[in-house]
């Protein structure tokens, strides 16, 4: 299959050939601090280590120190030092470096198409490398092809899939009197209009960070674009239909009912990722609209794990017209100009080992990519994977032909909360940078 007969697949394509097994995704991840993790191995006597370097994005660090660890005792011969950067810093710092040449030997990659640091736009450049040989890649799910693999050659690693939806303090929703899941949009703003009644912010918004503005879009429009027409990206693509034609427009109107209504916190543009977190944790917030892949960071803040729990946001007023978005989780790659390309693949490879698949995806409450009896799914999910056989589409961006559209995606969100844009203006915006 060629890029772009891939690029045409239709959504509807794309989880039917899944054969039902459950796909969500986290094409975005968490900003936080710059942090460093060594692992280090050898002993009396050992050749001199080989230093492998990965840079990553902060809801990888959990899963990667755990696969650290258990690394040393497989390749005691191999030292990795593992840094972690805000996802807005990786998208320009780390693309830079891979074009200079003087990239890290492991590095975070994002699935599919769409932004900077996206598989196909760094394939497409030549600078990953090719992982097909390894035997882990022989499983991969017909699905989830497209956003691992370019031209039938597998570019990038990644643990499994995880979805969007609202991430909710039980005993907040308990205290006001509140019941989840909704399952119709009049619910889910009925239920927020009894939040606010109750006292507590319904839901926390940190659109201060780039990534979390785009949140909120994604888990409507599966249900105002791809339910009424599971082909609007083939259409989209083919010059047929636009943003601005769409029920694109319609889930923008939604997002700003949310903040006419007063059911975000105060300047949600001022509001950054970690106090998005901080709101829901405390209870200041009943919940907030994010990935899975986050759920961790979220639990570790609260009082108790057990009082967070997410269900799927309902975006049209049928129940049978709900549709979730889901997506391969983020991963990573080989650098192809790294100076120690075979052992950075050798780690990959461990990676691609069905007990690491099962650590990496527990640790992000993400559905691993292939499963055994040992293979767990986070309770917290479970009310998604009814939708995952045929009403879940990937992220949005996965498909996108270039990766100019997301940036302006965030940016015209933040726009429209502050009352700088039109919905016009930013549909057309986005239309413009998906036609360069």
């Amino acid at each position: 299959m060629t890029d772009l007969q891939r690029a045409r697949m239709s959504r509807g394509q794309f989880f039917r050939m899944m054969g039902g097994l459950a796909v969500a995704a986290a094409a975005t991840a968490c900003s936080t601090r710059p942090q460093t993790t060594t692992a280090t191995s050898g002993g009396t006597g050992a050749a001199a280590a080989v230093d492998l370097k990965f840079v990553g994005v902060a809801d990888q660090k959990a899963p990667m120190d755990a696969l650290l660890a258990a690394y040393q005792k497989v390749k005691p011969g191999v030292r990795l030092t593992a840094s972690y950067a805000p996802t807005d810093q990786v998208q320009t710092s780390l693309r830079t470096q891979l074009g200079a040449g003087n990239a890290p030997d492991l590095h975070v990659v994002y699935p599919g198409n769409g932004s900077a640091m996206s598989m196909s736009q760094i394939a497409g450049a030549g600078l990953l490398a090719d992982l097909s040989a390894q035997s882990w890649t022989g499983t991969i799910p017909t699905g989830f092809k497209p956003a691992l693999q370019v031209d039938g050659k597998t570019m990038m690693y990644s643990a499994g899939s995880s979805v969007i939806g609202a991430i909710y303090n039980k005993k907040v929703f308990e205290k006001a009197g509140v019941e989840a899941p909704p399952t119709t949009w009049t619910e889910f703003l009925a239920l927020c209009d009894k939040l606010k009644k109750a006292g507590v912010t319904p839901i926390a918004l940190g659109a201060q960070t780039p990534w979390v503005t785009q949140l909120i879009t994604y888990a409507l429009v599966p249900s105002t674009v791809y339910a009424k027409d599971p082909a609007f990206d083939d259409k989209q693509l083919a010059g047929q239909t636009s943003f601005a034609q769409s029920g694109w427009r319609q889930a923008m109107e939604m997002y700003l009912e949310l903040s006419k209504r007063g059911f975000f916190n105060d300047k949600p543009n001022g509001t950054t990722f970690e106090q998005q977190i901080s709101m829901v944790a405390t209870g200041r917030a009943a919940m907030a609209v994010q990935v899975s892949a986050v759920l961790p960071d979220f639990r570790k803040s609260a009082s108790s794990p057990d009082d967070l729990s997410m269900f799927p946001v309902p975006g049209a007023d049928s129940a049978d017209q709900v549709w979730i978005p889901a997506g391969v989780v983020v991963g990573l790659g080989a650098a192809a100009k790294g100076r120690n390309v075979e052992e950075a693949k050798a780690f990959i490879d461990f990676l691609g080992r069905q007990e690491s698949i099962n650590s990496w995806a527990k640790a992000i409450s993400a559905i691993p990519l292939t499963q055994d009896a040992s293979s767990t799914i986070d309770p917290a999910v479970e009310s998604f994977l009814p939708f995952t056989k045929d009403r879940a589409v990937p992220f949005m961006d996965q498909r996108w032909p270039n990766a100019e559209v997301q940036p302006v995606h965030f940016a015209v969100v933040q726009e429209l909360l502050a009352g700088k844009a039109t919905i016009d203006e930013a549909l057309k915006k986005m239309d413009e940078a998906y036609q360069k």
